[in-house]
């Protein structure tokens, strides 16, 4: 069994929670532009390119941890439980942050333009007031994503400090 993560992973762990926490502020500071301000058409289409390529990040994620061996995990049993059930709240959030950001970004017909490199198509408006449902469903996945991956990272150095075992050092691939 392995006593590290590979590369890979390791390598899309850390895209992805750059990622994440710079979208999450990101997103913060763009509700309050106004529409003079530079920023007001700029901002959303950086938010939104980033997002569609964390997509294709966490799907890459996802398929990767489905054909790598793993290190041990390692802690008590209720932590290990409690660590899948960490893991998979995060991933199964992301998921649905994807689709409210694109029921947002696509509920007026538009296609999203990723750093004007490709267009990903529209479905248009699915539903009745989609851009404003899909607006607060995002905010409060958002919310709930950070949250959870504070408690991930607090869990981390928990068992660096604490426990004193090689769970952080694993991701981090130290020895």
């Amino acid at each position: 069994m392995k006593s590290r993560w590979p590369r890979l992973v390791v390598f899309l762990h850390w895209i992805t929670a750059f990622a994440v926490i710079g979208m999450f502020a990101s997103g913060l500071w763009m509700v309050d532009l106004t529409y003079y301000s530079d920023w007001y058409k700029t901002a959303p289409h950086w938010h939104k390119s980033v997002g569609l390529l964390l997509v294709a990040i966490t799907v890459l994620r996802l398929a990767t941890r489905a054909v790598t061996s793993r290190p041990p995990s390692l802690g008590s049993a209720t932590e290990k439980k409690l660590s899948r059930l960490g893991h998979t709240l995060l991933y199964t959030l992301m998921i649905a942050l994807f689709a409210s950001g694109y029921l947002i970004s696509t509920a007026d017909g538009r296609a999203i333009d990723v750093f004007n490199w490709f267009a990903i198509p529209a479905v248009g408006e699915l539903f009745n007031n989609q851009e404003d449902r899909a607006g607060d469903a995002h905010f409060y996945i958002a919310w709930s994503v950070i949250t959870i991956s504070v408690i991930h990272m607090l869990a981390a150095l928990k068992h660096h400090f604490i426990n004193k075992d090689d769970t952080m050092k694993q991701m981090l691939r130290l020895r």
